[in-house]
């Protein structure tokens, strides 16, 4: 059994070839059961959640991720979230690598919302605010880099620290990046905004977002989780990455829960728009929001990737 350390997933994982693995995985034929959401060390005082994530393929693959998500870490000088990776052989059980799950996760991640920004933003947008400045917001700016051109890439963090060391990071990669102290003017002016946050209560507001700007949420993946007002909902068009977002991202439910939003009238997921069942964006003028919580089959796609690329000799399951 192979152990695929963190410098070699990042290396095989280049975004724009990751993005398009990604787009081809919800195509294809994926199970992907529900995920398991364990609060450590109970219910009644979590300080903790685990999640437990499958998924297998057709083609003889089957995965298992594990993360630990622990948001008061930072007050430790750690992440906030650790997770591994298992792949197996899915004819036989055999495994066949373990791999860094935190790269897994960030890269997939961030690759994932670049897709949702080639599906529904606009073509000529060019202006992204990222919201955040840990693992997986930093990366967002290269993975979006990949599908469109940035001319202005603005980075805010409660920490200004942080984004100061974010945009310095972009700079050194030929994205013209900057830090900001001032959320809601760089949200006025933002044709994109993604956010990647543990965040508990709204950042981005309604009345900041401009007619035919995109808002890419990544964090908010439990219920007492939330990055946008339920305002930033009310008369966009909005997309979630798996139908799983509808009854666990607080900023789904709080926008239902306030009548900003419909839970009938998200018009679909990432499976729809890869696979043309559903339209995207019908104009320039049109608002648009990309909510996601994740997939077990995006890890698959991503540890598939690596695996093969790290095994060119063997031979292939199925």
């Amino acid at each position: 059994m192979l152990h695929i350390d963190k410098g070699d997933v990042e290396r095989l994982l280049p975004f724009p070839a990751l993005i398009t693995k990604l787009r081809d995985a919800f195509c294809a034929d994926i199970s992907v059961p529900l995920r398991l959401t364990l609060k450590l060390p109970d219910d009644t005082a979590p300080i903790g959640t685990s999640l437990l994530m499958p998924a297998w393929n057709r083609t003889g693959y089957y995965g298992v991720k594990l993360v630990n998500i622990f948001p008061d870490n930072a007050k430790q000088g750690l992440p906030g979230l650790h997770s591994v990776y298992v792949l197996f052989d899915g004819n036989t059980g055999a495994p066949l690598a373990t791999l860094d799950g935190d790269v897994i996760t960030s890269r997939r991640t961030a690759a994932a919302a670049a897709l949702g920004v080639s599906l529904l933003a606009n073509v000529e947008a060019s202006k992204l605010l990222v919201v955040g400045a840990g693992r997986v917001a930093s990366l967002l700016a290269p993975a979006i880099a990949s599908v469109r051109g940035l001319t202005d890439v603005a980075v805010w963090n409660p920490t200004p620290e942080h984004a100061v060391q974010c945009a310095e990071q972009w700079q050194s990669m030929d994205i013209p990046a900057r830090p900001v102290a001032d959320l809601e003017r760089a949200a006025r002016e933002a044709d994109m905004i993604s956010c990647a946050t543990l965040a508990t209560q709204p950042l981005i507001h309604g009345q900041w977002l401009k007619p035919g700007s995109h808002l890419d949420l990544v964090g908010s993946f439990t219920p007492a989780m939330t990055e946008a007002a339920p305002a930033c909902f009310a008369g966009a068009g909005v997309w979630v990455d798996t139908d799983e977002a509808t009854q666990k991202s607080g900023d789904i439910l709080n926008a239902v829960c306030e009548g900003s939003l419909n839970a009938a009238d998200v018009k679909g997921t990432l499976f729809d728009l890869c696979r043309g069942v559903c339209e995207g964006r019908t104009s320039a003028a049109q608002r648009t929001v990309f909510k996601a919580v994740g997939s077990a089959l995006e890890d698959l796609a991503a540890a598939v990737m690596v695996y093969e690329q790290s095994r060119p000799d063997r031979v292939l399951p199925g």
